[in-house]
C-alpha cells in the first residue's frame, strides 16, 4: 500500500541572480511500513524536502500525496488538521514541552486533537521506549537520549500514516544515536510504520530499507544495501 507519493516536486527561493533551486523535479514513493533515509550534505535540499512533505513549507510546483490525500489541494485549516492526525515529526532538538512529564508529552498530540488517549496504547509505547519508570519525569530530568525517545513516542501515539524524522540523532552521542535508530527500526517493524528520515551521517543508515541521496536539489534512489555506494 502506497503511503507517500511525491511527483515532480520543485522548490525555488528568490528571483534573478538570487534564485536558488532547492528542489529540482523530485519524485519517489514510499510503501506502508517502509523505513527510508535521505542522505545529503548541508544545503543539499534534504530539509526543504522534509518540510514540504510535512506541509511546513509550500512547494513551488509538483504534487505530494500522503495516504492518497493531496496535501496542497486542501485548504490551510484542513491541511493543518490532516497533518496533525496523519504525519508525525521527530526533530533534532526534541521540542518537548518542559512543563509536561514524559507521559503527558507523548499524549499531547491526542489531547491537542480533543481525543482521549488509550491508557493501554500509551503504556505499550512507554514499554517499547524503555520509559515506563520515567513516565512522571519532566524533560529537564532526562538525558538527551531519553528526551528523543519521548519525541519518538509522541510521533507514534497517533499511529500516523507517515513519520518524518529530521536529523533525529544530531544532538546525541554515538551510543544514544544507535539506540534511537534501533527504536525507529522497531517502530517501523512493529507498527508497520512508514518512516522518512533525513541525515548527513552515512553511518546511521544501515537499518533503513532504502536510501535516497540528494545533491543540489536532485534526488537519486540508491535502493537497499547501499554501504558500498556511499563509501
Amino acid at each position: 500500500m502506497e503511503i507517500l507519493n511525491v511527483q515532480n516536486l520543485c522548490k525555488t527561493y528568490g528571483k534573478g541572480e538570487a534564485r536558488v533551486d532547492a528542489l529540482k523535479n523530485v519524485s519517489f514513493t514510499l510503501e506502508k511500513g517502509e523505513f527510508a533515509a535521505v542522505v545529503g550534505e548541508s544545503g543539499s535540499g534534504k530539509s526543504t524536502l522534509l518540510n514540504c512533505i510535512g506541509a511546513l513549507d509550500t512547494p513551488t510546483s509538483g504534487n505530494i500525496m500522503v495516504d492518497r490525500q493531496d496535501l496542497f489541494s486542501m485548504k490551510e485549516e484542513q491541511r493543518t488538521i490532516f497533518r496533525r492526525r496523519n504525519i508525525g515529526f521527530v526533530f533534532q532538538s526534541f521540542q518537548l514541552i518542559s512543563e509536561l512529564n514524559v507521559e503527558q508529552n507523548i499524549m499531547f498530540p491526542l489531547l491537542l486533537d480533543y481525543r482521549r488517549p488509550d491508557p493501554a496504547a500509551v503504556g505499550e509505547i512507554l514499554e517499547l521506549l524503555g520509559l515506563a519508570d520515567r513516565r512522571r519525569h519532566l524533560p529537564g530530568q532526562l538525558s538527551g537520549g531519553q528526551q528523543q525517545r519521548v519525541a519518538i513516542g509522541r510521533a507514534l501515539i497517533t499511529r500516523p500514516a507517515l513519520i518524518l524524522a529530521d536529523e533525529p540523532t544530531g544532538n546525541l552521542d554515538s551510543r544514544n544515536s544507535q539506540d534511537v535508530m534501533d527504536l525507529l527500526t522497531q517502530a517501523s517493524r512493529r507498527y508497520q510504520q512508514t518512516i522518512l528520515m533525513i541525515t548527513h551521517n552515512n553511518n546511521l543508515i544501515s537499518s533503513a530499507d532504502r536510501v535516497l541521496r540528494i545533491t543540489d536539489g536532485v534526488l537519486k534512489d540508491l535502493g537497499g544495501n547501499v554501504d558500498e555506494k556511499l563509501s
